[in-house]
């Protein structure tokens, strides 16, 4: 059963992917050229190259943690829409903590600081809506998406105000210390938050499939009615959901900001953000975290190849943009549902016989 399940959400999430690269190749033969010449360079430039792959690595540990934050709680049917917020928050706040430390301030110790503060803002933000869903029984999708929007404009007039950098010719904060920032390895941008992310990832494979926590977060997913009958205090369950989303997401923004960016920019997060991205990633995995590396690693290899695109083809890097739509367009399709049964069917069409019969002799 549980290599049919693996089978059926396989299919799922590939399935997409295949269907919206031939679309997008289509669109790459009206341009005039070669969709395989063109598919070669978008992912042989950043996955078979040693510096395009660590650079695909370095991109894809932000995403493996957002991710992994909208997995939790949408496993169990809780929908956390508020990771882009929850990211934002911690990154700014890290970024703060990281322009005020002292230079003479050990780097381990000064980069741990600013994560813990990343992490510590990533639960604050989620406490309030995990308090309004578990006690007050609020919608949690509603009130974490306006959340969203409000702590956008928040942290725009704290950087247009209180903390901007005047000496810089756009809107920032300053940049961070030395020390509180990941050095990069070799020529690469691969720095030690990637491998944080994977001991994360590590911890919450675990937590999501060999724990207690992980099997109660399935039952409540499942029915969360019954899941309280049998004695599951399903309101605490809430609430440590929420807590582990909002410190993977604030996590998320601690780290991106001490290995990426620096400084906390309006446009920090990028187009339409990391934690959107993380919700398509959770969604492409199938809300595994396996699956959610691998496919936190594919969607980073499409943004750093399409840069090469436009170097060696001349096929707009806007294509990646298209072939990203219809993956998204796809997902929401559920090509095998959990009550499909293809053994049975293909068995069917072969042997003539009804499936309630094959199923009375299984």
């Amino acid at each position: 059963m549980k290599r049919m399940d693996f089978g059926k959400r396989l299919v799922n999430s590939v399935l997409p992917v295949l269907l919206a690269f031939v679309i997008g190749g289509i669109v790459i033969l009206m341009i005039g050229e070669n969709p395989l010449d063109t598919y070669g360079i978008l992912l042989g430039k950043s996955l078979f190259t040693v510096k395009g792959f660590l650079n695909t690595l370095h991109y894809a540990s932000p995403l493996i943690l957002t991710g992994l934050a909208i997995a939790v709680t949408f496993k169990a049917n809780i929908f956390n829409m508020g990771v882009e917020g929850q990211l934002l928050l911690g990154a700014f706040f890290s970024g703060i903590v990281g322009t005020s430390l002292p230079a003479s301030l050990n780097p381990a110790a000064a980069q741990l600081l600013c994560l813990a503060v990343g992490v510590i803002c990533g639960v604050v933000f989620a406490l309030v809506p995990a308090i309004l869903k578990a006690y007050c029984h609020v919608n949690e999708m509603v009130v974490t998406l306006m959340l969203n929007y409000a702590m956008i404009k928040v942290l725009e007039f704290l950087a247009t105000g209180v903390f901007r950098d005047y000496s810089s010719g756009y809107v920032c904060t300053p940049i961070i210390k030395e020390n509180a920032m990941f050095p990069r390895f070799g020529n690469s941008k691969l720095t030690m938050f990637f491998f944080i992310a994977i001991l994360v990832f590590i911890v919450m494979y675990v937590v999501m499939n060999k724990s207690k926590l992980g099997y109660e977060i399935t039952a409540i997913g499942k029915n969360p009615e019954f899941a309280e009958a049998t004695g599951m205090k399903v309101h605490k369950k809430i609430m440590i959901m929420m807590i582990i989303s909002g410190a993977l997401s604030g996590l998320a923004g601690a780290g991106y900001m001490m290995s990426e960016q620096f400084k906390y920019t309006l446009s920090f997060s990028g187009n339409p953000g990391l934690g959107w991205d993380g919700m398509l990633i959770a969604l492409l995995g199938g809300h595994s975290p396996v699956g959610i590396l691998v496919a936190a690693i594919f969607y980073s290899a499409l943004k750093t190849g399409a840069d090469h695109i436009n170097l060696y083809s001349t096929v707009p890097k806007e294509i990646v943009s298209v072939i990203q739509g219809l993956i998204i367009l796809f997902l929401a399709v559920k090509f095998v549902d959990e009550h499909t049964n293809i053994r049975e069917k293909l068995f069917r069409k072969k042997t003539g016989k009804p499936e309630t019969a094959i199923s009375e002799e299984a």
